[in-house]
């Protein structure tokens, strides 16, 4: 294929989507900085926070993660004392993630600080614009993109 007949990055929907979801999540980082906090880990507490001692897995599926990837992100939080993990009471298999005290007053800080980039983004890109673009984004999350397998 020559360099003409390939399609300029604007007309790919991967490279579009990732290019502004780095910037928003440089943004919704920045804003949360003075929390000590990135946003995906500001996510996860949140997750958590909602799901009442959820296991890792439910975790995994909700943000579409695999395990290794939740782990990694959780390994500063459980260090620094926001959350703990432990064997579920009926299946010992199945870890579950909690919030610690700790790790509640840093979400309440956090949050703050959220609220602040939700209303800034919000601002500049206009409320019903921003929920629009949260509901297409959340009906794409749901698609499934499975491949059929190979013959």
């Amino acid at each position: 294929m020559t360099k003409a007949a390939l399609p300029g990055l604007t007309l790919c929907n991967n490279a579009t989507l990732r290019r502004a979801g780095r910037k928003l999540g440089r943004f919704y980082d920045d804003v949360l900085a003075p929390s000590g906090l990135k946003g995906t880990q500001y996510g996860l507490l949140y997750q958590i926070h909602i799901g009442t001692e959820p296991a890792m897995g439910a975790i995994a599926e909700a943000l579409i993660m695999d395990l290794s990837a939740l782990g990694h992100t959780l390994k500063p939080l459980i260090r620094d004392g926001y959350v703990e993990t432990f064997a579920d009471k009926d299946d010992r298999r199945v870890k579950r993630v909690r919030l610690t005290p700790q790790g509640g007053l840093k979400l309440d800080e956090a949050t703050k600080l959220w609220t602040i980039a939700q209303q800034r983004f919000e601002a500049m890109v206009g409320k019903d614009q921003a929920a629009k673009l949260r509901a297409a984004l959340d009906e794409i999350a749901a698609l499934d993109f499975d491949m059929p397998t190979a013959r």
